[in-house]
Protein backbone atom coordinates (compact mmCIF):
# COMPACT_ATOMS: atom_id res chain seq x y z
CA UNK A 1 0.00 0.00 0.00
CA UNK A 2 1.24 3.93 -1.12
CA UNK A 3 1.71 6.02 1.94
CA UNK A 4 -1.96 7.91 0.79
CA UNK A 5 -3.44 8.83 4.22
CA UNK A 6 -6.67 7.32 4.26
CA UNK A 7 -9.92 8.30 5.65
CA UNK A 8 -13.94 8.49 5.50
CA UNK A 9 -16.69 11.65 5.17
CA UNK A 10 -18.57 11.47 8.44
CA UNK A 11 -22.42 11.06 7.78
CA UNK A 12 -23.35 13.69 10.77
CA UNK A 13 -25.93 15.68 9.17
CA UNK A 14 -28.79 13.71 10.39
CA UNK A 15 -27.45 13.41 14.29
CA UNK A 16 -27.88 9.86 13.65
CA UNK A 17 -24.04 9.77 14.81
CA UNK A 18 -22.89 12.30 17.05
CA UNK A 19 -19.86 14.18 15.83
CA UNK A 20 -17.67 12.69 18.61
CA UNK A 21 -18.37 8.98 18.01
CA UNK A 22 -18.10 9.85 14.44
CA UNK A 23 -14.18 10.96 15.23
CA UNK A 24 -13.49 7.87 17.73
CA UNK A 25 -15.13 5.38 14.92
CA UNK A 26 -12.55 6.80 12.58
CA UNK A 27 -9.80 6.17 15.18
CA UNK A 28 -11.14 2.56 15.58
CA UNK A 29 -11.23 1.75 12.26
CA UNK A 30 -7.70 2.55 11.65
CA UNK A 31 -8.34 6.02 9.57
CA UNK A 32 -5.71 8.69 9.40
CA UNK A 33 -8.30 11.60 9.29
CA UNK A 34 -11.95 12.34 9.43
CA UNK A 35 -13.60 14.47 7.11
CA UNK A 36 -15.96 16.20 9.30
CA UNK A 37 -19.60 17.11 7.16
CA UNK A 38 -20.30 20.36 8.31
CA UNK A 39 -23.95 20.99 7.77
CA UNK A 40 -27.45 19.71 9.62
CA UNK A 41 -26.59 18.99 13.18
CA UNK A 42 -22.65 19.62 12.39
CA UNK A 43 -23.37 22.57 11.25
CA UNK A 44 -20.73 25.01 12.22
CA UNK A 45 -23.03 26.98 15.04
CA UNK A 46 -23.51 23.64 16.37
CA UNK A 47 -19.58 22.87 17.02
CA UNK A 48 -16.97 23.69 19.42
CA UNK A 49 -14.22 23.72 17.42
CA UNK A 50 -11.76 23.49 20.51
CA UNK A 51 -13.50 20.22 20.85
CA UNK A 52 -13.54 18.80 17.84
CA UNK A 53 -10.00 19.82 17.58
CA UNK A 54 -9.57 18.37 21.29
CA UNK A 55 -10.73 15.04 20.47
CA UNK A 56 -9.18 14.78 16.99
CA UNK A 57 -5.55 15.15 18.59
CA UNK A 58 -6.85 12.72 21.45
CA UNK A 59 -7.71 10.28 19.10
CA UNK A 60 -4.59 10.49 16.90
CA UNK A 61 -6.58 11.98 13.90
CA UNK A 62 -5.97 14.76 11.16
CA UNK A 63 -8.98 16.40 9.99
CA UNK A 64 -10.76 17.51 7.03
CA UNK A 65 -13.86 19.52 6.78
CA UNK A 66 -16.66 19.03 4.08
CA UNK A 67 -18.23 22.69 3.40
CA UNK A 68 -22.05 23.06 3.69
CA UNK A 69 -23.83 23.44 0.27
CA UNK A 70 -27.28 22.70 0.03
CA UNK A 71 -28.43 25.84 0.72
CA UNK A 72 -25.47 28.10 -0.53
CA UNK A 73 -25.64 29.91 -3.68
CA UNK A 74 -21.57 30.92 -4.17
CA UNK A 75 -22.39 30.77 -8.37
CA UNK A 76 -25.54 32.91 -8.27
CA UNK A 77 -25.65 35.75 -10.22
CA UNK A 78 -27.83 37.66 -7.90
CA UNK A 79 -24.92 39.47 -5.77
CA UNK A 80 -26.99 39.63 -2.42
CA UNK A 81 -27.41 35.94 -2.62
CA UNK A 82 -23.74 34.95 -3.37
CA UNK A 83 -22.04 37.57 -1.13
CA UNK A 84 -24.42 36.18 1.65
CA UNK A 85 -23.31 32.76 0.89
CA UNK A 86 -19.75 33.70 0.58
CA UNK A 87 -20.02 35.12 4.31
CA UNK A 88 -21.03 31.75 5.31
CA UNK A 89 -18.46 29.68 3.83
CA UNK A 90 -15.79 32.18 4.69
CA UNK A 91 -17.51 31.79 8.69
CA UNK A 92 -16.88 27.65 8.07
CA UNK A 93 -13.82 27.98 6.89
CA UNK A 94 -12.30 30.16 10.32
CA UNK A 95 -14.32 27.28 11.90
CA UNK A 96 -12.49 25.06 10.20
CA UNK A 97 -8.71 26.33 10.95
CA UNK A 98 -9.77 26.64 14.69
CA UNK A 99 -10.69 23.11 14.55
CA UNK A 100 -6.76 22.87 13.30
CA UNK A 101 -8.76 21.05 9.92
CA UNK A 102 -5.83 21.05 7.01
CA UNK A 103 -8.31 20.81 4.09
CA UNK A 104 -12.23 21.92 3.08
CA UNK A 105 -13.89 20.70 0.48
CA UNK A 106 -15.97 22.79 -1.43
CA UNK A 107 -18.97 22.44 -3.78
CA UNK A 108 -18.74 24.77 -6.80
CA UNK A 109 -22.07 25.07 -7.79
CA UNK A 110 -25.51 26.80 -8.07
CA UNK A 111 -29.01 25.93 -8.95
CA UNK A 112 -28.78 28.69 -11.54
CA UNK A 113 -29.38 26.72 -14.69
CA UNK A 114 -30.37 26.46 -17.63
CA UNK A 115 -32.76 28.19 -19.27
CA UNK A 116 -33.05 31.14 -16.79
CA UNK A 117 -29.09 30.91 -16.83
CA UNK A 118 -26.53 29.48 -18.78
CA UNK A 119 -23.81 28.55 -17.73
CA UNK A 120 -21.11 31.16 -19.56
CA UNK A 121 -23.11 33.51 -17.63
CA UNK A 122 -22.33 32.08 -14.14
CA UNK A 123 -18.95 30.41 -14.20
CA UNK A 124 -17.34 33.45 -14.12
CA UNK A 125 -19.46 33.93 -10.32
CA UNK A 126 -18.23 30.52 -9.60
CA UNK A 127 -14.82 30.83 -10.66
CA UNK A 128 -14.14 34.24 -8.75
CA UNK A 129 -15.55 32.43 -5.76
CA UNK A 130 -13.32 29.93 -5.48
CA UNK A 131 -10.44 32.35 -6.03
CA UNK A 132 -12.14 34.50 -2.85
CA UNK A 133 -12.93 31.70 -0.65
CA UNK A 134 -8.70 29.67 -2.00
CA UNK A 135 -7.32 33.21 -0.71
CA UNK A 136 -9.05 33.32 2.59
CA UNK A 137 -8.84 29.77 3.53
CA UNK A 138 -4.46 29.85 2.31
CA UNK A 139 -4.84 32.90 5.08
CA UNK A 140 -5.53 30.54 7.93
CA UNK A 141 -3.35 27.65 6.22
CA UNK A 142 -6.44 25.57 4.91
CA UNK A 143 -6.63 23.92 1.88
CA UNK A 144 -9.32 24.66 -0.57
CA UNK A 145 -10.18 21.29 -2.73
CA UNK A 146 -13.22 21.84 -5.16
CA UNK A 147 -15.28 18.89 -6.13
CA UNK A 148 -16.30 17.58 -9.21
CA UNK A 149 -20.26 17.52 -9.26
CA UNK A 150 -22.17 15.12 -11.02
CA UNK A 151 -23.93 16.23 -14.10
CA UNK A 152 -23.94 19.96 -12.90
CA UNK A 153 -21.32 22.64 -13.57
CA UNK A 154 -18.32 22.22 -12.28
CA UNK A 155 -18.43 18.56 -13.38
CA UNK A 156 -15.23 16.92 -14.08
CA UNK A 157 -15.43 18.15 -17.86
CA UNK A 158 -15.31 21.34 -16.64
CA UNK A 159 -12.26 21.22 -14.51
CA UNK A 160 -9.68 22.12 -17.21
CA UNK A 161 -11.16 25.67 -16.38
CA UNK A 162 -10.84 25.84 -12.89
CA UNK A 163 -7.62 24.37 -13.33
CA UNK A 164 -6.81 27.14 -15.78
CA UNK A 165 -8.06 29.91 -14.20
CA UNK A 166 -7.87 29.45 -10.42
CA UNK A 167 -5.12 28.24 -8.11
CA UNK A 168 -7.11 25.98 -6.04
CA UNK A 169 -6.78 22.13 -5.84
CA UNK A 170 -9.09 19.61 -6.55
CA UNK A 171 -11.18 16.78 -4.74
CA UNK A 172 -11.74 14.26 -7.05
CA UNK A 173 -15.07 12.25 -6.44
CA UNK A 174 -14.93 8.82 -8.20
CA UNK A 175 -18.92 8.55 -8.74
CA UNK A 176 -19.51 11.82 -9.34
CA UNK A 177 -17.05 11.59 -12.58
CA UNK A 178 -18.84 8.15 -13.35
CA UNK A 179 -22.08 9.78 -13.62
CA UNK A 180 -20.84 11.81 -15.99
CA UNK A 181 -18.95 8.91 -18.21
CA UNK A 182 -15.79 8.49 -17.23
CA UNK A 183 -15.10 4.86 -17.01
CA UNK A 184 -11.68 3.47 -14.56
CA UNK A 185 -9.02 4.22 -18.16
CA UNK A 186 -10.36 7.85 -17.78
CA UNK A 187 -10.32 7.76 -14.51
CA UNK A 188 -6.78 6.98 -14.13
CA UNK A 189 -5.68 9.14 -16.80
CA UNK A 190 -7.39 12.19 -15.17
CA UNK A 191 -5.23 11.30 -11.87
CA UNK A 192 -2.34 10.84 -13.59
CA UNK A 193 -2.85 14.07 -15.92
CA UNK A 194 -3.55 16.19 -12.81
CA UNK A 195 -2.07 14.26 -9.80
CA UNK A 196 -0.56 17.44 -9.26
CA UNK A 197 -3.24 19.57 -8.38
CA UNK A 198 -5.50 17.03 -6.78
CA UNK A 199 -4.73 16.71 -3.75
CA UNK A 200 -8.07 14.63 -2.43
CA UNK A 201 -10.59 12.09 -3.46
CA UNK A 202 -13.72 10.65 -3.08
CA UNK A 203 -14.11 6.83 -3.03
CA UNK A 204 -17.60 7.05 -3.93
CA UNK A 205 -18.67 3.24 -5.20
CA UNK A 206 -22.19 2.65 -7.27
CA UNK A 207 -23.86 -0.34 -9.06
CA UNK A 208 -24.54 1.24 -12.18
CA UNK A 209 -23.33 5.25 -13.38
CA UNK A 210 -25.12 6.73 -10.57
CA UNK A 211 -23.95 8.74 -7.42
CA UNK A 212 -24.81 5.61 -5.07
CA UNK A 213 -22.10 5.67 -2.21
CA UNK A 214 -22.55 2.03 -1.35
CA UNK A 215 -19.58 0.76 0.76
CA UNK A 216 -16.55 0.35 -1.43
CA UNK A 217 -16.24 -2.76 -3.48
CA UNK A 218 -19.68 -3.65 -3.20
CA UNK A 219 -20.51 -1.69 -6.23
CA UNK A 220 -18.97 -2.30 -9.84
CA UNK A 221 -16.37 0.36 -10.09
CA UNK A 222 -13.24 -0.62 -10.75
CA UNK A 223 -10.99 0.70 -8.66
CA UNK A 224 -7.73 -1.53 -9.07
CA UNK A 225 -7.42 0.46 -12.59
CA UNK A 226 -9.15 4.00 -12.00
CA UNK A 227 -6.87 4.01 -8.68
CA UNK A 228 -3.53 3.17 -10.18
CA UNK A 229 -2.32 6.30 -10.62
CA UNK A 230 -1.91 7.16 -6.43
CA UNK A 231 0.00 4.01 -6.19
CA UNK A 232 2.54 5.65 -7.94
CA UNK A 233 4.13 8.11 -5.66
CA UNK A 234 1.21 10.59 -5.39
CA UNK A 235 0.69 12.33 -1.99
CA UNK A 236 -2.88 13.65 -0.95
CA UNK A 237 -5.79 12.21 0.86
CA UNK A 238 -8.50 9.96 0.70
CA UNK A 239 -11.86 9.27 1.65
CA UNK A 240 -14.13 6.68 1.32
CA UNK A 241 -17.51 8.50 1.06
CA UNK A 242 -20.67 5.91 2.38
CA UNK A 243 -23.58 6.72 3.24
CA UNK A 244 -24.12 4.37 6.11
CA UNK A 245 -24.90 4.47 9.35
CA UNK A 246 -23.33 1.44 9.99
CA UNK A 247 -19.46 1.37 10.83
CA UNK A 248 -18.94 -2.63 9.60
CA UNK A 249 -19.26 -1.18 6.38
CA UNK A 250 -16.33 1.53 6.95
CA UNK A 251 -14.16 -1.20 8.28
CA UNK A 252 -14.99 -2.96 5.83
CA UNK A 253 -14.74 0.28 3.00
CA UNK A 254 -11.22 0.34 4.44
CA UNK A 255 -10.34 -2.83 4.00
CA UNK A 256 -11.03 -2.67 0.56
CA UNK A 257 -9.14 0.62 0.33
CA UNK A 258 -5.88 -0.68 1.28
CA UNK A 259 -6.53 -3.11 -1.52
CA UNK A 260 -6.75 -0.53 -4.31
CA UNK A 261 -3.94 1.64 -2.86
Amino acid sequence: MSEVRRGYVTQTHTGAVPWDEALRSASRIGFDFAELYMDGATERTRLDPNAVGSLAAEEGLDLLVHLPFVDLEIGSPRNAVREGSLSEQRACIEAAAEMGAEKAVLHAGTSARPPEWELEEVAPNLLDSIRVLDRFAADRDVEICVENLPGVPFTVRHFDRVFAETEASMTFDTGHARVDGMDADETADFLADHGDRISHVHVNDAREDADEHVPTGSGTTDFGTALAPLREGWEGTVSVEVYTFDFDYLALSAEKLDEYL
